[in-house]
Formats: C-alpha cells, sequence, structure tokens
C-alpha cells in the first residue's frame, strides 16, 4: 500500500452496476463522516437527478449543497476532460476545500479511465485516489443477471465472428471489480447464509488481488472501513487490468435512457406492481424517480431494477415545488418508449 501524501485531497470511487445501492451507501457514509467535510461528485444516468436530489435530502452539515456537483452529460469514464476536470477545478477554487472527495459513478462507468485521470498533471498534484469501491447486489449476482445470453451471443457470432462474444453488462461488472480496493455485497438480506457464500466465492474468482469483500444490506458500512484507505490508485494503474485495455476508447451504444412525466398516483402499491410488469414485459434494466401520491404530504422515491422496487417517502414536498412526477428509464437500446409510456400512463 503506497503511503499518503498528506497534501492531496483523498478521493474515494464508489463503482457499481444499476441499482446495486451506491447512493444509499454514500447517503450512509454522509450521516456518519464524522467530522470530515465532504464534497461529493455524482454521476446521474439521465436526465433527472434523482442521485443528487436523494443525497441533498440528507440535509447533514458534513456535506453542503454547494458541494454536490452533477455530471448529467454522459459516462463519467467518457467525458473526464469535458466533465470531470472541470468539476474538480471548480470544487477547489473555492474558499474552504473539502477533506474527502466521493464520487459515485454511474452504473455504466469502467472505474480505470477516471482512476487514470488522476495522474493527470492538473490532478495528481492535489488529489489522490485513495480507493475504490466496488458495490455489489449479491442477489441479482446469483440471479444470473450477468451471465452470458446463448442467443445473444450466437446473432453476434454470425454477424461477426471475430466479435467478442462477452455480455457487455457482464465485461461492466467485472471490470468495476479488477479495479476495486474493497467490494461491498450489498443487499445482503435477501440471501440465505449459503446465497452468500456462493455469491462472495463468485465475486472472489474475479478478483486478481486480495480485496476484502464486506457484506452488508441498506449500505450500512462503517465509513472507517471505506474511507482513509491510502490505496494511491493512480500510481498503480497498469496492475488494474480491464477488458478495455487494448481499446483505444469505449462507449455504451447498447443503452438507452429516457424520462417520463407522471402525473399523481392514486394507488401507490398498483403503481409499483404496474412498474414492475413493465420491467419484465420490456427487459428494462433501471427504473427511478420521485412522485406526487394523492393524499400525502410526502414525496415518494422509487427505485427499481429488473422487477425488483424499492419504495419510500423521503421528505416533504416544498411548499414551491413542483410537484411532477419523473420516471428515469434505463435498458439496452432499442427500447419502446412508447409502449412503455402508455403502460405507466
Amino acid at each position: 500500500m503506497a503511503a499518503l501524501d498528506t497534501h492531496k485531497i483523498p478521493t474515494t470511487i464508489v463503482t457499481g452496476f444499476l441499482g446495486s445501492g451506491k447512493t444509499t451507501l454514500i447517503r450512509h457514509l454522509l450521516e456518519r463522516a464524522q467530522g470530515r467535510r465532504l464534497a461529493l461528485i455524482i454521476n446521474e444516468f439521465g436526465d433527472v437527478g434523482v442521485d443528487g436530489e436523494i443525497l441533498r435530502s440528507c440535509g447533514v452539515a458534513s456535506c453542503p449543497e454547494e458541494n454536490i456537483i452533477e455530471l448529467a452529460n454522459g459516462c463519467i469514464c467518457c467525458t473526464v476532460a469535458d466533465d470531470f476536470v472541470p468539476a474538480i477545478e471548480a470544487l477547489l477554487g473555492r474558499g474552504e476545500k473539502p477533506d474527502h472527495i466521493i464520487i459515485e459513478t454511474s452504473g455504466l462507468a469502467l472505474p480505470k479511465p477516471l482512476v487514470k485521470a488522476f495522474d493527470w498533471p492538473t490532478i495528481r498534484s492535489r488529489l489522490t485516489v485513495d480507493g475504490v469501491i466496488a458495490v455489489v447486489d449479491g442477489a441479482a449476482v446469483l440471479a444470473g443477471t450477468f451471465a452470458d445470453n446463448p442467443e445473444m451471443i450466437a446473432a453476434q457470432r454470425a454477424a461477426d465472428p471475430s466479435l467478442d462474444h462477452d455480455n457487455p453488462l457482464e465485461e461492466v461488472f467485472e471490470d468495476q471489480l479488477l479495479c476495486a480496493d474493497m467490494v461491498v455485497l450489498n443487499k445482503s438480506d435477501l440471501l440465505t447464509d449459503d446465497e452468500k457464500m456462493q455469491a462472495r466465492e463468485q465475486i472472489a474468482a474475479v478478483l486478481p488481488r486480495a480485496v476484502k469483500i464486506v457484506v452488508t444490506s441498506e449500505g450500512k458500512v462503517d465509513p472507517e472501513l471505506l474511507l482513509g484507505l491510502e490505496a494511491a490508485a493512480e500510481d498503480e494503474i497498469d496492475a488494474r487490468k480491464s477488458h478495455h485495455d487494448d481499446e483505444p476508447e469505449h462507449d455504451h451504444d447498447e443503452f438507452e435512457s429516457f424520462v417520463l412525466n407522471v402525473g399523481p398516483v392514486s394507488d401507490q402499491e398498483q403503481f409499483i406492481a404496474r412498474l414492475s410488469a413493465i420491467a419484465e414485459q420490456h427487459d428494462v434494466l433501471r427504473m427511478k424517480g420521485f412522485f406526487e401520491v394523492a393524499g400525502k404530504p410526502m414525496r415518494l422515491l422509487v427505485q427499481g431494477v429488473g422487477r425488483r422496487f424499492r419504495q419510500n417517502f423521503d421528505r416533504p414536498w416544498h411548499k414551491d415545488e413542483s410537484r411532477q412526477g419523473r420516471l428515469v428509464v434505463i435498458g439496452e437500446t432499442g427500447l419502446d418508449r412508447a409502449a412503455i409510456a402508455a403502460a405507466v400512463g
């Protein structure tokens, strides 16, 4: 482990597949910052800043609202120069610098290109990667979310035998693990003891190094475990292998997102059941958003991964705030937007 340069601000990169629980974990960190002054950079995937709103609603002094920066112009690993570096410059140009920076990547981001940015002269002299935390949805791993799709492989081979036939979602998942300094096996409340062991074994089989796996639910991990790893990952980037090491660049053209406006919800449980059915029928990867429930003074936060949805009233509506509900839908390219919009209602 490299010695930490105390003149540099430590930065933790939180990566993980869609719906793994990154935002919940970060919220837990904010609420237990133990005197640290934190700053957040959030790479929201989609046109509505749901993750940013979730974290702003914490209202904790450790991370004032002006220290929360959202990057919504695309995957952070593809827009490092255009978005990430200017955001860092703006953050460090303020009067009181943070003690620690936390970056939440989008679910589709590859962490290695972002770590490489910390070796740029303008960044290296001021920041260091304290650690890369990969958050994993244990139930999704065991459900085979990252397994190859035989039909898709056959179609790709027919079109071009030289084409890489690995499932792209599996590659994203593995690249996040390959770059990690710690893995958080989240949502363990959905697993039996035997299933937890199976999930750990699957994850450990991918990890190339001795990386600690922390088992938890609801992202509840002691900040002392996650912050202060002193990994200085930018100094050993070549040791963190990736499926994309030999590629000049990468993109995520196989994914798309769009936003639907949703009116007041009259029956909360029926609405969630409808979203679950839509996710199954249209093979939607992720849904998330805020909604007004008729007769309720608080805002309903909904987050779904496949057919699994979680919901809670996160805070009261502000006096002059628009109560227009907005739903972010994320999936592979080719989603039937019109059909999904009609089904949501």
